[in-house]
């Protein structure tokens, strides 16, 4: 009976133990992808960041984003919900202007559970390879038919392709 008390003692011992783990924070998604989008027909830019989820989201999680205003000023923010089945997150922000080449931008990114927790804080930046100013301030068509802006495309045969103005230095 001695000889199988002491085993059993040990294997009790050993499962009660690993029930006591610190229950650690986990990571539930990874940056995949960053980039600016320029849409010249609309002459819009906004941040785009992709993410992976890597661990399971519980339904009634969000995600909240603040990025860096180029134009200078507060941050711009955006919140969405996050669906549980979706393996890939894209967050993209509110219309940009003022964004200058090479220069990094600042995002922050938390994912909150449904009780309003943050389950984890993303930090990240964004450079472009293309400066805004050789975006069109006015959008190049307007209407469902991509009829050519009257305000870009004149009559008299004159185009303003002019960039948005009142950009800072730097």
């Amino acid at each position: 009976m001695k000889g199988i008390t002491i085993p059993l003692l040990a294997i009790t011992t050993v499962l009660g133990l690993s029930g006591c783990q610190r229950d650690e924070p986990r990571d539930v998604a990874k940056v995949s992808g960053r980039m600016f989008v320029f849409n010249y027909r609309v002459a819009i830019a906004t941040y785009l960041v992709t993410l992976q989820r890597i661990a399971p989201i519980r339904d009634g999680s969000t995600l909240e984003a603040s990025f860096e205003n180029p134009r200078g000023g507060t941050e711009l923010t955006t919140r969405e919900k996050i669906f549980p089945a979706d393996e890939k997150i894209a967050v993209q922000s509110p219309p940009v202007e003022c964004v200058k080449q090479d220069r990094p931008y600042k995002i922050t990114i938390r994912i909150k559970g449904p009780e309003g927790n943050v389950l984890q804080t993303i930090e990240t930046t964004i450079r472009s390879d293309t400066d805004q100013s050789l975006l069109p301030a006015k959008p190049l068509t307007v209407g469902p038919l991509y009829t050519p802006n009257p305000d870009v495309f004149k009559a008299d045969g004159t185009t303003d392709m002019r960039p948005v103005e009142g950009c800072p230095a730097s």
